[in-house]
């Protein structure tokens, strides 16, 4: 289960075909957007984009209006979502990633292996494309030859620093590794238990906050080099995993959510923590701040749901 917003309004993802919409006045809407289920699931506080096992790619507004923006040609499931400030969209299935402008224009890319994970660059239309083995650089808009990071493993999922002067890929082994892209230059941020499945970037792109651990793990990008040669901030221990994390838009205060169901806010200045919701039945799955950062919401893995003010 997962959980985006639209506004004020948080939008969550259950397990089959629908979406649903809850304001804040705990008026809720139900939507079918999928004929099964829905594989991926993007915001960027003006609308929703969802990827199913029906090879669809579907977005909705704040009027929870449906537009289909694909349909894969060999109807392979949708795996990844990436949305661009100026209208584009991406998508992958199997080993193809594909992009349409904001003037529906589409091109596609055949990545060396399944895609694991997609995300746009903050300024240009660049797209990071992680795979077996690393990540590709794509610019749909050029004529020039992708650009290859190389590092060896399976590359789950891609982040951009908000700067652009970083990628961060999780791997499918309990790690991180990055590239500063002034010169390609490897960053390796390893000691993690368990499979990073999380990762937000502070406000101001300091810093990386990853679940993984019985604490959050912040890695510092403050400087040039990143967190090369640095130890990372470990906030927020629990006897319990941290499976989501979100920070705020606006502030230096996190969310995260743990194996057990305990949900708490954190300020990453002293760690100083704030208990948002005690331990449930399930891990959380999803957590997401409204536009405003006044909203918090929080997904668990047995559909348990709901929306706290900061």
């Amino acid at each position: 289960m997962a959980v985006k917003f639209l506004g004020e309004t948080a939008v969550f993802a259950l397990g089959e075909e629908t979406l649903l919409f809850a304001s804040p006045d705990n008026a809720e809407q139900r939507v079918a957007v999928h004929a099964g289920g829905i594989m991926a699931v993007a915001s960027d506080g003006k609308r929703i984009v969802t990827g199913g096992d029906d090879g669809k790619v579907v977005a909705l507004d704040a009027k929870a209006e449906v537009t289909v923006l694909a349909t894969d040609a060999k109807r392979r499931w949708i795996d990844n979502i990436a949305l661009h400030s100026d209208g584009a969209v991406a998508w992958s299935a199997g080993k193809t990633a594909f992009v349409r402008s904001g003037k529906g224009d589409e091109k596609s890319f055949e990545a060396p292996s399944t895609v694991g994970g997609l995300a746009f660059a903050p300024k240009g239309l660049r797209v990071a494309v992680a795979h077996y083995n690393g990540v590709t650089l794509w610019f749909p808009n050029m004529a020039a030859k992708p650009e290859f990071l190389e590092w060896a493993g399976s590359h789950l999922s891609v982040a951009f620093s908000p700067d652009n002067k970083f990628l961060v890929t999780a791997m499918h082994e309990p790690s991180l590794h990055g590239w500063r892209l002034a010169d390609n230059r490897h960053m390796r941020m390893s000691g993690y238990p368990g499979r990073v499945r999380s990762m937000s970037w502070s406000a101001g792109g300091k810093g990386l906050a990853t679940s993984g651990a019985d604490t959050v793990i912040v890695w510092p990008f403050g400087s040039k080099d990143g967190p090369m040669g640095k130890e990372p901030a470990m906030l927020a221990p629990l006897q319990a995993r941290v499976s989501a994390v979100a920070c705020h838009p606006k502030q230096d205060i996190m969310a995260a959510g743990y194996s057990d169901g305990t949900v708490l806010m954190i300020r990453l200045e002293d760690g100083a923590e704030i208990l948002v919701r005690r331990r449930g039945n399930a891990a959380v799955a999803g957590l997401a701040w409204s536009a405003k950062g006044s909203l918090l919401a929080f997904a668990t893995e047995d559909g348990d749901a709901g929306m706290v003010e900061l």
